[in-house]
């Protein structure tokens, strides 16, 4: 496979995108005009410039509303085209991009099209040059790319051929499997963008929701399956328009892409056993299982006391380091005090248990993924550790084939195990910097073979939190990733908004019933809840009294039930406890504002961190 990347996905200057898509490891770029435009190089330095970095120059677009229109308007026409292709030529790139006409168009006409095609062939020709020419979603007459081979079959010439968008054929819902009937060599282009299914007019979706392959909705392993079949031999390319890319560094970004097109090569070549020279990543299965939940401060006291409150049984300190270990059932906390001066309680790591830990650690080498130093002595069991693109540690372990992992026993002079209501972490619940959620979405997916499941909008007394959750294939991992509100990043951060541990128990009931003698605070539910839950579901009245008195909140689908209860914010982090009966797989969404605004107001009351 050889990569591109068109440098409008991208921030910065010309020359900097260039040094970054480079880094990242690409073959080419495509060089989107304005950029050259902008720029203060001159086209030979630029192509000199892409030499020393080892980077060819793929493709120079757009140019735009080329075909469809009146005499008097085509020889505008190739008057623009005259000197883009000399530009072209002194770049050193051999193909240039053409686009349906959107604006210009007077003349819905194949034949006409395929001879003004032609005619720009001929002039393109001249200089050692290719068109490909691309229907837009919002072409006037040529929307589809059924028709803009229809008309480079017309117009019959060699230096004419088509570019495939990935966007432009599922965004309108065109059926793909006929790009199998193009030649491969009349495909003179394929440029790649995932998106998320929007109700939104094409153009506004294209030009500021695009996503990197593996974030969005689109089926691009079978795109690309239908392209590699036709017999295309060439780059596959990035052309994502999105706003957060283009506000974001550079060299993350460009590097972020690069995973992101092999990740794409690997679900292409695990698709079709008949495509061949593609490389795959190194095998590596989900997740079995949440290891261990890592909470970082100067000082842990109050989380500690938070969990001796829930149950939880101290496994004693690290031998080396000032980590304690706490204990229920299959949950295990790891409270960090190491290098934590002045930081309040917050989510450091999450650890996975995993059924092959080589594996997991070629894999995430093979995707570049930015390893996490942790100081280990002989003794120790080795962890695999990277950093997640939110800054949160992800480590894993091998599997235990009974009882507990082999790390536990570096934790020295604490209680024995004991059984407790609590059955395991059931979900971890992370909130992302707005610029890094796709970026994660990709990252956890790709590097840890988890799934997004579910896309949901909760609102809050400070706008809509957006949640995205990713689980393993068998749903014991479940990470639902959530978006603060703009007004909460500027209000002190994404971190400002608490992120939790949600813990699996037998009988959430009688947990809160010992929680509470122990004197754990449950965050206040207000009453005008219960009244709404009343209303909203045909509850036991025994139960709903039950419910009110303990603290708990309630949700019910055609499946199964949730019962849970959420604990009071400690610095940065809560903890929940969840009861699931039945098939519910949900996460109680419709609780979710509830809470936010529970603990707004908990927050502001206690002069705690709000969230």
């Amino acid at each position: 496979m050889r990569t591109s990347i068109a440098t409008v996905c991208v921030s910065g200057t010309l020359v900097e995108k260039l040094h970054a898509c480079a880094a990242a490891g690409f073959d080419g770029v495509e060089i989107f005009a304005p950029d050259l435009v902008a720029a203060r190089e001159s086209p030979e330095e630029i192509r000199a410039l892409a030499a020393r970095l080892g980077l060819r120059l793929d493709l120079y677009q757009p140019l735009r509303d080329v075909e469809g229109v009146d005499e008097a308007e085509f020889a505008r026409v190739l008057r623009r085209a005259e000197a883009t292709f000399a530009l072209t030529e002194r770049l050193g790139i051999d193909t240039v991009l053409c686009c349906s006409n959107v604006a210009t168009a007077t003349i819905d006409d194949d034949e006409t099209s395929a001879a003004q095609l032609r005619a720009l062939g001929d002039l393109a020709a001249a200089r050692g040059i290719r068109i490909a020419f691309e229907a837009l979603a919002w072409g006037r007459f040529v929307d589809d790319y059924r028709r803009a081979w229809r008309i480079v079959e017309l117009a019959d010439h060699p230096a004419v051929g088509v570019c495939l968008d990935s966007f432009h054929i599922l965004s309108r819902g065109h059926d793909p499997a006929a790009i199998r009937t193009i030649p491969g060599e009349r495909i003179f282009f394929v440029q790649l963008a995932d998106a998320p299914r929007l109700s939104l007019d094409v153009l506004s979706w294209s030009r500021h929701h695009r996503l990197f392959p593996g974030e969005g909705a689109f089926d691009l392993v079978g795109f690309m399956g239908h392209i590699l079949h036709a017999g295309y031999v060439g780059p596959w390319s990035l052309e994502v328009f999105n706003d957060t890319f283009r506000q974001t560094d550079v060299a993350r970004t460009a590097a972020h892409a690069h995973r992101s097109l092999r990740w794409l090569e690997d679900a292409v070549a695990r698709s079709d056993a008949a495509l061949g020279g593609l490389r795959m990543l190194p095998d590596s299965a989900a997740p079995s299982g949440v290891d261990f939940v890592e909470i970082r401060a100067e000082d842990t006291s109050d989380v500690e006391e938070l969990l001796a409150q829930a149950g939880f049984t101290s496994r004693g300190r690290h031998r080396t380091k000032p980590v304690t270990l706490w204990t229920a059932g299959r949950a295990r906390v790891v409270l960090n005090e190491q290098h934590a001066r002045d930081l309040v309680p917050h989510l450091a790591a999450i650890g996975f248990e995993v059924d092959d830990a080589d594996a997991v650690s070629r894999r995430v080498d093979d995707r570049r993924c930015i390893r996490l130093f942790r100081r280990t002595y002989a003794a120790e069991e080795p962890l695999g550790a990277v950093v997640a693109p939110d800054g949160m540690g992800v480590l894993w372990s091998q599997a235990a084939d009974a009882g507990e992992p082999g790390w536990v026993a570096e934790f020295e002079h604490g209680g024995a195990h004991v059984a407790t209501g609590v059955v395991g972490v059931d979900h971890v619940s992370m909130t992302q910097p707005w610029h890094v959620i796709d970026e994660s979405v990709l990252f956890y997916a790709a590097a840890f073979g988890l799934r997004p499941t579910s896309v949901t909008d909760v609102p809050g007394p400070q706008g809509l939190v957006h949640s995205r959750v990713l689980a393993s294939p068998d749903g014991r991992v479940r990470l639902p990733l959530n978006v603060a509100p703009p007004i909460v990043a500027e209000r002190g951060g994404e971190a400002a908004h608490a992120q939790h541990i949600a813990f699996l128990c037998a009988d959430v009931r009688e947990l809160a019933r010992a929680a509470r003698r122990r004197g754990m605070e449950i965050l206040p539910i207000p009453d005008n809840y219960y009244d709404d839950l009343a209303a909203r579901f045909d509850l036991d009245r025994a139960l709903l009294a039950e419910l009110h008195d303990l603290g708990l909140v309630y949700d019910r689908d055609g499946d199964g039930e949730y019962l849970h209860l959420y604990t009071r914010t400690v610095g940065q982090v809560f903890l929940e406890f969840v009861e699931r009966r039945g098939g519910y797989d949900g996460f109680g969404a419709g609780n979710a504002p509830v809470r936010l605004t529970s603990q707004r107001a908990d927050g502001a009351t206690a002069g705690r961190v709000r969230s």
